[in-house]
């Protein structure tokens, strides 16, 4: 099981993202398109990186907006594994 991250490595490994915010225990971003075929497409390319990770971000489509949250459910909170795919997500578009 992965180990929960500190309040202080949390905030420390948030610096390094941009785009996401931590709220609670759960890092979140969102995503806007130009319409939903778009946005599909994006979701579509998770889809890898998630199943390659073994970690799987809960995702919210409204027709143009994907909005993304992570948190390790077993470990109660964030962990590397949340940093590290929020890391891979950032870098598709």
């Amino acid at each position: 099981m992965a180990l929960l991250l500190s309040d202080s490595e949390i905030q420390q490994r948030s610096q390094a993202l941009n785009g996401w915010s931590i709220e609670g225990s759960t890092l979140r971003t969102t995503r806007k398109f130009q319409n939903f075929i778009q946005a599909i497409e994006f979701v579509n390319k998770l889809v890898e990186p998630a199943e390659s990770a073994g970690h799987h971000p809960d995702i919210e489509i409204s027709y143009n907006k994907v909005k993304i949250s992570l948190t390790t459910h077993d470990a109660g909170g964030l962990t590397e594994k949340d940093f590290d795919l929020a890391q891979v997500i950032s870098q598709i578009s």
